[in-house]
């Protein structure tokens, strides 16, 4: 439930932050016509990623237990582990210039459809990581758990950028992206352990099988703190060489590089480090 909140807080935030500075954007330059056409474009995002990841999901879910089963959440941790870590980079280097860059797009927009389209595409990019995400923490943990904390991540990452958009407030996006971007690369790790599992267990990889140890009698994977720990923080009872070796390997050297390249600055933040969504003045 956590790891899902976290992931579409994080997701949702992202992407309501664009649509907000987007339609920020067409009030300060007069466009308030072409309004509607970016809702439609959000819609249209929205829609089709949800329908996209449930078709998907359910038809997975047919083949239950199967090898191709195996084979689809071992190609689908991978992609996820690949998202999640160049998207936690990316928005960290340009959390400062994010509102700059959709300012300019929408101003080059020259039409409604245009700038449906940017927000379509924008939203759209979003709503694909977050099925991918989704996905692969779904195989991970009960549906109704995961279903609640996406919710409610959604629901915080729209109330909160709200807030920014008709109430002004400040906030420092740097800092929250590099927060969230820590626990993602967290998740990121045991999904590295997820996917070295599934493919020991195809027998595709045959080295570093040996068991380093059994907790399941101390905590096993299919209790509930058991499941929580292993969607938050990659939890396993009997951990393998590889798979245990892998999943420190990612945290100290991509974990350590992000650390690294997201430390805090001396002093305190300046406005360059805080972003602004202008409140609507409609």
């Amino acid at each position: 439930m956590l790891p899902a909140f976290i992931l579409l807080l994080r997701e949702g935030l992202e992407a309501s932050l664009v649509v907000s500075i987007l339609l920020a954007a067409l009030h300060q330059m007069g466009k308030t016509r072409e309004v509607r056409a970016v809702w439609i474009g959000v819609s249209l995002a929205v829609i089709g990623s949800v329908v996209g990841g449930v078709i998907i999901y359910s038809t997975v879910r047919e083949y239950d237990d199967t090898t191709f089963q195996t084979i689809f959440e071992t190609g689908t941790y991978a992609i996820a582990v690949v998202l999640l870590t160049t998207m936690t980079f990316w928005m960290q280097r340009h959390s400062r210039t994010l509102k700059k860059e959709i300012t300019e797009r929408a101003s080059q927009a020259g039409s409604g459809f245009a700038l449906g389209l940017l927000a379509f595409i924008t939203v759209g990019r979003e709503g694909l990581e977050s099925a991918v995400f989704a996905l692969a923490f779904a195989f991970q943990t009960s549906g109704i758990l995961w279903l609640t904390g996406a919710a409610l991540g959604v629901l915080a990452a729209v109330g909160l950028c709200w807030a920014i958009y008709r109430m002004g407030y400040r906030l420092d996006f740097r800092l929250f992206f590099r927060y969230m971007g820590a626990l993602l690369l967290i998740f990121a790790a045991g999904l590295v352990a997820d996917t070295i599992q599934n493919l020991q267990e195809l027998g595709w990889v045959s080295f570093g099988n040996a068991h380093l140890w059994s907790t399941a009698h101390l905590l096993s994977e299919d209790s509930m703190v058991g499941d929580m720990l292993h969607s938050f923080i990659g939890y396993a009872q009997s951990p393998t060489v590889l798979q245990f070796s892998l999943y420190l390997l990612f945290l100290a050297v991509v974990g350590g590089y992000f650390l690294y390249l997201t430390r805090k600055p001396g002093g305190k933040p300046t406005a360059a480090t805080q972003t602004v969504v202008p409140a609507s003045r409609s």
